[in-house]
C-alpha cells in the first residue's frame, strides 16, 4: 500500500515535443505538442506561451498567470480545459486541451470566400453551445463557495473553436475578470477586441455577464449573415459604432432567417442592459427552444458531419493533413517549417524540452 506521505513528495515530470505552430498573436503563440510520461505515455496537448519579446513585461506575465489560475477548475464540454501552468527559466507556459479543429473566424471566412450560407439551425446550435460554456463560467464558484464573478470580456470568433467531432469550445480567458483572481482595473484601459466589445466595454464601464451576451450577439450576427456589424478601419469609429450605430435586422442581409431567431439575436444586442438577456443560459434556452420544440434539431453529430463534408481536407489516403478549413483566412496564418519549430522550441522553452526535471 502506498504511503500517503510519499505521494505528497511526487514531482510530476513533463516533457514536451513541439510539432507545429497553431496560432500566433501580438503577445503569444500556441503550439501543438506531444506530452510524454512514464512507460511510453503520450498525449497531444496545446502549449501556449508568451513571446520571448514580452516575457519580461510583468503586466503580460500577470495576465498570463491569471488566465491559468482562473480556468484551472473550469471543466465543461464547451470550454477548452487547462491542464498545467509551468515555468522554465523566465518563460511561463500553459499546457491545455488540444482542439482538433479550427476557430470560428476561419469557419466564417471560409463561408464568405466560397459564397456559402451556414444553415440557420447550425448557426443557432453553435451559439447555443457557447451560451452553455459561458453560463457555466459565469456561475462557477470558488473553493470558498463564493461566485468567482467571471466575465470573459473577449468573446469573438477567434476564441470559439469547433473540433472534428462537432463540439464547440470557448477558449482564451486571458483578459477575463473575476473576484480575487484578476486585478485588472476597469475604467482605465480597453481590454478585448474593439469590434466585439459591448457598449459597456466601449465606454470604459464596469462589466458583468451581460457584456459577454452582447459580444456573443455580435458573433452570432456575423455567423448568420457574414456581415461585420461594427468593424471599420478606424478604431475610434468602431468604438463609436459599438456605442451608437443602429443595428439592422439580420434579415436585411439574409431574408431566410426566421423571425423567431432574428428576435433572439436582436435581444442579445440590446444596448439597454435591462432589455438584454440577463444570462447566457437564458439566451441558450431560447435558442434550444427554437431548434427543438417542434422538430429534431442539430446535435454535435450534425455539426461534425457538416464540417467533414464541407471543410476538412481529405487526401486520397484518407488521413487528414490539416484540420483547418480549406478557404483562406482574412487574417495572417502563421506557418513554420520543422527546423523553425525546433529553433523556436529551443529558444522559448529551453530546458523544459530537454530535461523535464527542470520544469516547475
Amino acid at each position: 500500500m502506498s504511503n500517503p506521505q510519499d505521494l505528497k513528495t511526487i514531482k510530476e515530470e513533463k516533457h514536451y515535443e513541439l510539432t507545429r505552430l497553431l496560432a500566433e498573436g501580438g503577445m503569444g503563440a500556441v503550439y501543438e505538442a506531444s506530452q510524454f510520461g512514464a512507460e511510453g505515455f503520450q498525449k497531444t496537448v496545446a502549449l501556449k506561451s508568451i513571446l520571448e519579446t514580452y516575457s519580461s513585461n510583468m503586466e503580460f506575465v500577470r495576465l498570463f498567470i491569471g488566465e491559468a489560475k482562473l480556468v484551472a477548475d473550469l471543466v465543461h464540454e464547451n470550454i477548452v480545459q487547462v491542464y498545467h501552468l509551468g515555468r522554465t527559466g523566465e518563460m511561463y507556459y500553459i499546457a491545455m486541451e488540444f482542439v482538433d479543429g479550427f476557430n470560428l473566424e476561419k469557419f466564417i471566412d471560409h463561408h464568405i470566400d466560397k459564397g456559402l450560407e451556414l444553415p440557420v439551425d447550425l448557426a443557432a446550435f453553435i451559439i447555443s453551445r457557447v451560451c452553455r460554456g459561458l453560463e457555466y463560467a459565469h456561475k462557477k464558484r470558488g473553493r470558498d463557495g463564493e461566485l468567482l464573478g467571471i466575465v470573459h470580456r473577449d468573446v469573438s470568433p477567434k476564441n470559439v473553436m469547433i473540433n472534428s467531432e462537432g463540439v464547440v469550445k470557448l477558449t482564451d480567458f486571458g483578459i477575463a475578470k473575476a473576484r480575487q483572481v484578476m486585478e485588472q482595473e476597469e475604467g482605465e484601459v480597453l481590454m478585448g477586441k474593439v469590434e466585439y466589445m459591448s457598449p459597456e466595454q466601449a465606454q470604459y464601464l464596469a462589466t458583468d455577464l451581460r457584456s459577454d451576451v452582447f459580444s456573443l450577439g455580435i458573433v452570432f450576427y456575423e455567423l448568420l449573415t457574414g456581415h461585420h456589424l461594427f468593424e471599420t478601419e478606424d478604431i475610434y469609429e468602431t468604438l463609436n459604432n459599438v456605442k451608437r450605430k443602429p443595428i439592422p435586422d439580420p434579415r436585411t442581409f439574409r431574408p431566410d432567417v426566421p423571425e423567431a431567431l432574428a428576435k433572439i439575436l436582436m435581444r442579445s444586442l440590446e444596448r439597454d442592459l435591462d432589455k438584454r438577456y440577463q444570462t447566457a443560459g437564458e439566451m441558450g434556452f431560447e435558442l434550444e427552444y427554437f431548434m427543438y420544440h417542434d422538430r429534431y434539431g442539430p446535435t454535435n453529430v450534425t455539426l461534425s458531419n457538416y464540417v467533414k463534408e464541407h471543410f476538412l481536407n481529405r487526401p486520397a489516403d484518407g488521413h487528414d493533413q490539416d484540420r483547418a478549413p480549406a478557404g483562406k483566412s482574412k487574417r495572417k496564418v502563421s506557418d513554420e517549417t520543422t527546423s523553425a519549430i525546433a529553433h523556436r522550441a529551443d529558444t522559448m522553452f529551453g530546458d523544459l524540452l530537454k530535461d523535464p526535471d527542470k520544469s516547475e
